[in-house]
């Protein structure tokens, strides 16, 4: 019960940085949010907690709120800025891996009390990686063209949940699948695959549905330099 009480504020924080950070800063604290949440998934995946007797990583929540900022800017800016902010996120990515396994590669000091905490952390296995970074780049581009499609076909301002949990479902189903699939294959028996991707999917998806009051609240946000 502790973990789903804090598992809940921690939910609730999350919403409320993401909504302070685009009040504060506006489009680019859009951008600024997708490079930090790209990083910190990444990071906070590696811990792994237990629920209601369902063992699973944290990094989804910050993780759901890329599609909630690529939402919104689709939303409010148009496609274009939206793929943007993918490839954003993507450079993000690429560019905390990269220099984080280069700084793995320093012979630590005699003094280090880091590297051993590091490696558990960065020292991430090349199928997780690869993985991570696939599932990212063909889930967010995926999510941006539905948003796009479901625009045209459910216009109304009003219809904003249907375009934001329409995309955000199907995309993140790609992603879970995408992602466990080059990771666990063949690492983990089918039974206890299938068990990883459901339990990470449904857990996406329902704090992706708990964040569609939020993409109201932010679109509602008005900003002197947009007009």
């Amino acid at each position: 019960m502790y973990n789903f009480l804090w598992g809940v504020f921690f939910v609730a924080v999350n919403f409320a940085l993401f909504l302070a950070c685009y009040r504060l800063l506006g489009k680019n604290g859009l951008y600024a949010w997708i490079g930090a949440a790209t990083v910190l998934a990444n990071i906070q995946v590696v811990k792994t907690i237990e629920m209601f007797g369902v063992v699973m990583t944290l990094g989804n929540t910050i993780y759901a709120t890329i599609y909630l900022t690529t939402d919104l800017l689709n939303e409010k800016y148009g496609e274009k800025e939206a793929r943007k902010a993918v490839w954003f996120g993507f450079f993000s990515m690429i560019m905390a891996l990269i220099l984080m396994q280069m700084v793995l590669a320093f012979k630590p000091g005699s003094d280090d009390i880091s590297q051993e905490a590091l490696e558990t952390i960065f020292g991430l296995t090349p199928r997780i990686a690869l993985g991570s970074l696939c599932a990212y780049f063909v889930s967010q581009f995926l999510d941006v063209r539905i948003f796009s499609r479901l625009k045209v076909a459910y216009p109304n301002r009003s219809q904003l949940w249907i375009r934001n949990n329409g995309s955000t479902g199907l995309s993140q189903l790609v992603d879970t699948l995408v992602f466990c699939s080059i990771a666990f294959i063949g690492i983990y028996p089918w039974d206890v695959w299938w068990q990883i991707a459901l339990t990470t999917y449904v857990l996406k998806f329902v704090i992706s549905v708990a964040s569609t009051p939020v993409i109201y609240i932010a679109r509602s946000f008005k900003f002197k330099e947009e007009g």
